[in-house]
């Protein structure tokens, strides 16, 4: 008896164009208004008021229906500064928070220490308590010791609003490490600091780029931790108080609030697509184990 083997079957696949074009559909419909709003930073206030922004396909050509002179009066106007107070507050608000919960998070993942679940959990606790509820308390211990309307009042704030998070991520991804790397480190006669150091800050780079491109784009579209604490002064505006500002002024800025948020948008667009390539991995690791 001759075996007869069968035949494999041919496994029907799809065609992927209908999720090519739903997603191109999608992403044309987010787009759009980020297109449009680019198209209006480049044109004249009479322009704007006349007609949409769509009617400059019809003559796009033409050199006098756009100009560079919104950009030049959003920058000479204070946005430049407000750009670069921003930028003071958004540095040291993302690296305070970073450094200090990856000190947290090693200790919570590789050392044994009394209460330590009970103290993890209290840190993953502090995750939901509401920012507005804190303001008032905080605002009062800064007037207190005289540092509201300062960068170390913001800077404070924010690395204490973005502690829990910081912790939590850092902690899952280290301790998803595999244990054979620190019990080897250990034989060999290092220290928890050289091992955190040499090993666990290298291996965790993913997730700091992750925590870091979170933090920096909560820090730079704030406005009210920084309207709170930092005030509305123009030395110290940052860009979110000074686009509130331009938004006050009603058909004076038509033309300068497109510009105003293309110049804000730039440094975040630039450190997301410059991070993005860790986001994923230090979003997913340590979710699952082995």
């Amino acid at each position: 008896m001759t075996a007869r083997t069968a035949a494999p079957s041919k496994v029907r696949q799809s065609s992927p164009w209908p999720i090519y074009l739903t997603i191109g559909l999608v992403s044309t419909m987010w787009a759009i208004p980020a297109i449009g709003l680019l198209i209006n930073s480049f044109r004249e206030p009479r322009s704007i008021r006349a007609s949409g922004w769509w009617t400059v396909f019809g003559h796009l050509f033409d050199s006098t229906a756009w100009t560079l002179g919104n950009y030049t009066r959003v920058l000479d106007e204070g946005f430049g500064n407000a750009f670069a107070n921003t930028l003071a507050v958004s540095i040291p608000s993302v690296v305070i928070p970073i450094t200090i919960a990856a000190f947290a998070a090693y200790a919570f993942a590789w050392m044994d220490f009394p209460g330590r679940s009970w103290l993890f959990a209290l840190v993953v606790g502090l995750m939901v308590v509401p920012l507005q509820m804190a303001l008032i308390p905080i605002l009062r211990i800064y007037t207190t010791i005289g540092v509201t309307g300062t960068y170390p009042a913001v800077w404070l704030a924010h690395a204490g609003f973005g502690l829990p998070l910081a912790v939590y991520l850092l902690r899952n991804y280290m301790g998803s490490l595999p244990s054979s790397i620190i019990e080897s480190a250990s034989i060999d006669g290092a220290d928890h600091f050289a091992i955190f150091w040499r090993l666990i800050v290298p291996l965790s780079v993913p997730v700091l780029a992750s925590f870091a491109i979170f933090q920096f784009l909560w820090v730079w579209n704030d406005y009210l931790v920084a309207l709170v604490f930092l005030g509305i002064e123009p030395n110290v505006r940052v860009v979110t108080v000074e686009l509130a500002d331009l938004a006050g002024r009603g058909e004076g800025a038509l033309n300068l609030m497109p510009a105003a948020a293309f110049v804000s948008m730039i440094l975040p667009l630039a450190v997301f697509f410059g991070l993005q390539r860790f986001f994923v991995r230090g979003m997913t690791a340590g979710s699952v184990k082995g």
